[in-house]
């Protein structure tokens, strides 16, 4: 073998021919398993049931985390850690944990950058550079993982609402999300992870011909096209219309909850009239509504929504039956919002 493997790329059954290459018996192989997938190990020679013989293998033939650290971001109430990580190309991605009372959330990213445009986001505002791998997926949750486990804590939650766009890097991301959720592994139930997508009609008609146990959340931010043409470009290739009968398709096929996301941008879409047309939408719809007050980006003039602004939008949402909640919003002091430590410490192009 000329060429190391990242190892996290590889399915159990891939694991077992990889070692199976390497001459070892196919036991091996689920070892090497329990060593990434349930302790986390960062270094082969950490695992310490294998002889020094494989050790030497796969410290000559793979490699475990292949990203560096670029910066880390500490929130001043201790709850909220951003950790930007350097690709061995070149490229930057984000992850963020928050700390809740009984949960440990993961924010993780499946792009490197991001083609929707999105304009109040950071990381649509930097353009689009590749999909990540599965390891490059997988690595971000394990790394986190690997130091929750040292003061005897553990991954609760994943939302893939990092940087990228999930449902554009289809294949890896719910390849990633099987690796996570295989019950000889890392075994993190499928409903603890959390898919969001801008809302990419013929992926989430996928997704729900799949039947896919990991819920889906929408980020819609407008109850009009006009509205939401000036937020979500892609709104013009699927407006809201084909959105919906997907989204419709998708609980009709799976008869599961969809969750909308909606950033609270101060006098644009935080209206009585938005609220309205967003009511209209969804009444009746099996469904519930996450409002999160914007989190401000350079690139973007937009502010937050006042809690005045947010309490009118919700009451209205329930005069429609609509449930809703007000998200709280984490990291605003270390800006933990998609993209944008990445942006601080590296640039824009």
């Amino acid at each position: 073998m000329n060429e190391s493997r990242n190892i996290y790329d590889l399915t159990h059954d891939q694991l077992v021919d990889f070692l199976s290459e390497l001459g070892e018996p196919k036991f091996r192989a689920q070892q090497v398993w329990n060593w990434l997938y349930t302790k986390y190990v960062t270094d082969f020679a950490e695992m310490r049931n294998l002889p020094k013989s494989l050790i030497e293998k796969l410290e000559a033939n793979a490699v475990i985390h292949s990203a560096t650290i670029a910066s880390e971001e500490y929130s001043s109430d201790g709850q909220t850690k951003k950790v930007l990580f350097k690709l061995p190309d070149g490229q930057y991605i984000e992850t963020v944990l928050m700390r809740y009372e009984k949960r440990r959330t993961l924010c993780i990213s499946t792009q490197a950058g991001c083609a929707m445009g999105c304009v109040f986001c950071a990381t649509g505002q930097m353009g689009f550079f590749r999909n990540l791998t599965v390891s490059e997926i997988v690595a971000q949750v394990l790394y986190f993982a690997h130091e929750l486990a040292l003061t005897e804590e553990h991954v609760t939650n994943i939302v893939m609402m990092g940087m990228g766009e999930p449902l554009h890097n289809y294949n890896n991301t719910l390849a990633a999300v099987d690796r996570l959720t295989d019950e000889t592994g890392f075994n993190l139930g499928a409903r603890k992870i959390t898919i969001s997508t801008v809302g990419l009609v013929p992926a989430i008609r996928r997704y729900a011909d799949e039947q896919r146990q990991t819920p889906l959340a929408i980020s819609l931010h407008a109850a009009t096209d006009a509205e939401r043409d000036k937020l979500i470009p892609i709104n013009s290739r699927w407006p809201i219309a084909d959105l919906m009968d997907a989204c419709h398709y998708y609980i009709e096929k799976t008869g599961r909850r969809l969750t909308f996301e909606w950033a609270l941008i101060s006098g644009e879409n935080d209206t009585i009239e938005q609220a309205r047309a967003l009511g209209n939408l969804l009444h009746g719809m099996l469904c519930h509504v996450n409002l999160i007050p914007l989190n401000p980006t350079a690139g973007f003039s937009g502010g937050p929504s006042s809690k005045e602004r947010v309490d009118v939008f919700q009451a209205e949402l329930s005069h429609y039956g609509v449930s809703s909640t007000v998200r709280v919003r984490r990291g605003i002091d270390i800006q933990a919002g998609c993209g944008q430590l990445r942006d601080r410490v590296v640039g824009n192009p």
